[in-house]
């Protein structure tokens, strides 16, 4: 069989999964690749049947009707052989624990997979460690190991590292976890996630208190107000995207092997939810090509029949898997989870005539993704006939039902970043972004329309040469061109145009029918308010959702806004010489701080004029301390933050720098020196600064339309990041990376 691959598909394939040399230079081709593939899944049939099995597989992925995720591309049939994407960790309250959880990060990142971690049972910031007579520092310094980690190693030397690092909301130091992203640039290796409960919401509704718990103890450690940290939580996703939330009891609610204990995490995209040690292999139905061309009808007995050979496919996978670990191997088989989804379920749509927004298009997502569900299941219960239930089937759910199956999961809606643009469709159940794409092929760029818009373009007689560059500089929509009818402009609606609700439901629609969980973004436009973000989340726990994420458009500060490939400007700043800070106002305002030193106690300073902060001053108590350098310190960056310096270059110089009387303070100091003091006082009035703009920008949304506004990628170098599903992938060379 021919493959028939875009132009982008064939550069990720060989960027990306292409068996290469020690030189980087492909060693195989395309097709070469999909039999790799094929012959080592086709290891777990019957010696005599291989043979069939392997064309089957083969067919069934160069037809691109199924792609499974990408570690079993890039590693089937080769020594490193680890075909698992989803792992979770467990991470027990101890440094032996911790550190060797790293380790064992490291290694499956290392052989390309991505890792959960809960780090909620970590004792509290402060907690007393009994034998070492020290006091813990909570669970964030650690989470910062974890990602410093994660840096030095990429997943199977072809991925980013990705993690998903969760605390229960009736952790201590919730507070702390929610505001950790803040600053830009911080645990860039995570998505970070609120572990809310049932108990929380309930408070949360009645407008109550609820119960911070020390993990180690189960005693309550201070109360707070259920609605005044689902306000942080709800601010800090409309000002970088970051908290996710993620509702622990519904996903413990369809938890198919509670005799082998709770699950605590997801995988870095929350759509697999998994128990401590535990692991999962996804694959993604094409919808497109389950669609007759001529009626404009689904092929559902095409589509059965795609389900069935998947789901075989994807059980083969877990039994010639190569696992990092003994421990993940063991409790990977007790339930042999397997993740089917489906991707290109946007361009489905724009082929069937029905706009994403319309109500039309949920029906259409519970009919296919009903019908997935049914089949998948049926055809686990067909596998445990000729192969066996899956070995923690005593105490599951599936026993309680009467019901044998060959896998504890079937189904799960995956992001499907890297494995759609292998199939030119859009990714997962995501709206299309834009319908413009910006390429590079041979240093030259080319700006790329949706396949289906062209087509319908080309038939209806509205299409003209330079209708991609105008969709582009109207920001990836069709809307307002000139010739493009309006039944066009409604079905091919962008995700920044479709109401933050119809994302919200239309996950819904597919997790009514998904025994895991589904992965989605509600994208939002720059305008969305504080309280719309609010409100996805509420309506999220309203129906039923296991976990959802938001990203307003230009909430990250490191995206760099383009709506046109031939409006990229470069701005090179003049260095200028002999600045002079700016007078100092007669009566400045601010606020004064003590702060606990291995000299006793300091009290800083932080005044503000009308550009912000303007000054710091520092002055120790009787015991002493080193006065002069705090005065001098002080002076030195009152001067730089009036002559301009960022104040975030200042806090970066004075963070960190250690002392030995603090060190050596026996946990009664809360700094590490006095100018870290200084500069954790600047960050704090520098982040309550940020803090008090934004929520004036949000009190006024300012009027927005949808736009692609892609981010740079740091690979390619195009802007043609996109959000998908908790991470972003490049549509041009196929970079990603989650968190």
């Amino acid at each position: 069989m021919s493959l028939n691959l875009t132009d982008n598909a064939m550069t990720l394939l060989k960027k990306r999964y292409l068996q290469t040399d020690e030189e980087g230079n492909a060693i195989e081709t395309p097709e070469q690749l999909f039999w790799r593939v094929a012959n080592a899944i086709a290891e777990a049939e019957k010696k005599e049947e291989r043979k069939e099995w392997a064309k089957k597989y083969y067919s069934l992925m160069t037809s691109l009707a199924f792609l499974p995720n990408s570690p079993t591309l890039m590693n089937a049939g080769t020594p490193l052989g680890q075909l698992a994407a989803c792992y979770v960790l467990p991470v027990p309250d101890s440094i032996e624990g911790i550190y060797g959880a790293v380790a064992k990060a490291a290694m499956i990142h290392k052989s390309g997979g991505g890792t959960g971690f809960s780090f909620s049972s970590l004792r509290q910031a402060g907690a007393y460690v009994k034998g070492t007579g020290k006091f813990s520092s909570g669970p964030l310094p650690f989470i910062k190991v974890f990602d410093e980690a994660t840096n030095a190693i990429k997943q199977g030397g072809k991925r980013k590292g990705a993690n998903m690092g969760l605390l229960r909301v009736d952790h201590p130091d919730i507070e702390k976890f929610i505001v950790a992203k803040n600053k830009e640039g911080e645990y860039s290796n995570f998505n970070f996630s609120v572990g809310i409960t049932r108990e929380f919401m309930r408070a949360f509704a009645n407008g109550e208190d609820y119960a911070l718990v020390e993990p180690h103890t189960g005693k309550t450690v201070r109360k707070l107000n259920a609605r005044a940290v689902f306000e942080k939580i709800v601010y800090q996703a409309w000002k970088n995207g970051e908290p996710g939330v993620i509702f622990l009891d519904n996903i413990n609610a369809a938890n198919p092997t509670p005799q082998l204990g709770n699950i605590e995490a997801t995988n870095p995209c929350g759509e697999q939810p998994l128990l401590p040690n535990e692991c999962c292999n996804l694959g993604s139905v094409n919808l497109v090509k389950h669609v007759k061309v001529d009626s404009g009808e689904i092929d559902f007995e095409k589509l059965a029949e795609t389900v069935r050979l998947a789901v075989r496919f994807l059980d083969n996978v877990i039994t010639v898997n190569k696992y990092p670990l003994p421990e993940i191997k063991e409790q990977t088989l007790k339930t042999r989870k397997i993740g089917l989804g489906v991707m290109g379920f946007a361009d489905m749509l724009t082929m069937l005539g029905v706009p994403y927004s319309a109500p039309k298009a949920q029906e259409i997502a519970e009919e296919v993704m009903g019908f997935i569900n049914r089949t998948a299941h049926q055809a686990s219960v067909d596998l445990a006939a000729e192969r066996g239930v899956f070995p923690a089937w005593e105490g599951s759910l599936w026993q309680e039902k009467g019901i044998k199956r060959r896998n504890a999961t079937v189904t799960t809606i995956a992001p499907t970043g890297s494995i759609s643009m292998l199939a030119g469709v859009s990714s997962g159940i995501e709206p299309i972004f834009g319908l413009t794409t910006i390429s590079k092929r041979v240093d030259q760029e080319f700006i790329e329309i949706n396949s289906a818009f062209e087509r319908v373009a080309r038939a209806r007689g509205f299409w003209r040469d330079s209708l991609p560059q105008e969709i582009l500089d109207n920001g990836g929509s069709c809307r307002g061109i000139k010739g493009v009818p309006k039944d066009v402009e409604q079905v091919f609606e962008i995700s920044a145009e479709i109401d933050p609700e119809v994302h919200v439901r239309m996950q819904a629609a597919f997790q009514r029918h998904t025994e895991n969980a589904v992965s989605k973004t509600v994208n939002l436009p720059n305008s969305a308010t504080v309280e719309d973000v609010k409100k996805i989340y509420l309506l999220a726990y309203e129906l039923g959702l296991k976990g959802t994420t938001v990203y307003r458009d230009g909430s990250r500060q490191s995206q760099v806004l383009n709506t046109s490939a031939s409006k990229k400007v470069e701005a090179v700043a003049a260095v200028p010489k002999n600045i002079k800070p700016r007078p100092r106002g007669k009566r400045l305002f601010g606020v004064t701080t003590s702060w606990k030193t291995g000299c006793g106690s300091m009290f800083i300073t932080t005044n503000k004029d009308e550009h912000g902060i303007a000054e710091v001053f520092a002055r120790t108590g009787k015991r002493g301390g080193c006065p002069s350098q705090s005065i001098a310190i002080g002076r030195l960056a009152s001067i730089a933050l009036r002559s301009g310096v960022d104040p975030k270059e200042i806090i970066d110089q004075l963070r960190g720098i250690r002392c030995p009387s603090c060190l050596r303070a026996n946990g009664k100091s809360e700094v590490l020196s006095c100018p870290d003091a200084i500069g954790r006082e600047l960050e704090y009035a520098l982040q309550q600064e940020e803090i008090n703009k934004e929520i004036a920008v949000a009190a006024e949304p300012v009027k927005n339309v949808g736009n692609t506004d892609y981010d740079e990628c740091p690979e390619c170098g195009l802007r043609t990041l996109q959000p998908d599903g908790g991470c972003v992938v490049c549509t041009n060379c196929g970079y990603s990376k989650c968190g």
